[in-house]
């Protein structure tokens, strides 16, 4: 296996939306519990412990850094960054499921705000491990489970509530997560896609991708059209783009 680049700013966005009970980063080490009761363990060595196709879809092992930076390395916009740094990438994620769920709860909010209610969810319907491992204590709620509750008592917006109930019942029922779904949007898709190992997914108007064409020197507005240049890689770019956003990369939800 090639060295994984950029691992510290993978496990710096991973640590910045931990899920109370779901994930941790300390001591240098990304832990996270998964569906089937286990838990994940990456390093900043590179050293893993737990499911490796768990590890292989957070690291995005499957990508082709050297691709990307053929097709990127050129661009009169993004080609410095992609030189400076071939490598980067946006971490995947294991569950599709529980990325559908958190990616809908991050809507409109900051960071903290996603994390904390995702953390409410996890404190009062997730299930315990049978062994927890630090701060590791329980899996993220099934979508069965979430199906079950009333949208009122959701600590979330009314309408949010209702459309965060009704995807869980979608995928409880192996429905497809798309915009026929209240709630689901080309933003809500697109960073689902673009988690779940999608090359060429875009998000032009997510905040961190317009500050980041802003900080090029670019038009905001013009995002989805300068994207056509960077197919098939284009989630590659929103990579590079939260890094331009500011000193502290990873801005994106």
């Amino acid at each position: 296996m090639r060295p994984i680049d950029h691992l510290g700013e993978l496990l710096d966005f991973l640590a910045r939306r931990a899920v109370p009970g779901v994930e941790e980063v300390t001591e240098g080490v990304y832990r996270r519990s998964l569906a089937d009761g286990g838990v994940l363990e990456i390093a900043a060595g590179g050293a893993v412990g737990g499911d490796p196709a768990a590890a292989r879809a957070v690291l995005r092992l499957d990508a082709d850094p050297d691709a990307v930076a053929a097709a990127l390395g050129g661009d009169p916009l993004l080609g410095a960054l992609v030189r400076a740094a071939p490598g980067r990438r946006v971490p995947g994620h294991p569950d599709p499921a529980e990325l559908a769920v958190r990616a809908l709860l991050g809507q409109q909010i900051s960071v903290a705000a996603a994390r904390t209610l995702a953390g409410r969810l996890v404190a009062e319907h997730g299930e315990p491990l049978a062994e927890p491992r630090g701060a590791v204590t329980h899996r993220f709620p099934a979508p069965a489970v979430l199906a079950t509750l009333d949208p009122e008592a959701l600590p979330v917006p009314r309408a949010r509530g209702r459309a965060l109930v009704t995807l869980a019942g979608a995928l409880a029922a192996g429905e497809p997560v798309d915009e026929r779904l209240p709630g689901i949007g080309p933003w809500t898709t697109a960073y689902i896609a673009l988690r779940s190992g999608d090359d060429d997914a875009f998000l032009p108007t997510d905040l961190g991708v317009r500050h980041g064409l802003a900080a090029l020197g670019a038009d905001p507005r013009r995002g989805a059209q300068l994207a056509q240049a960077w197919r098939p890689y284009r989630g590659f770019a929103v990579a590079h783009l939260w890094a331009a956003a500011s000193t502290t990369p990873w801005l994106g939800q």
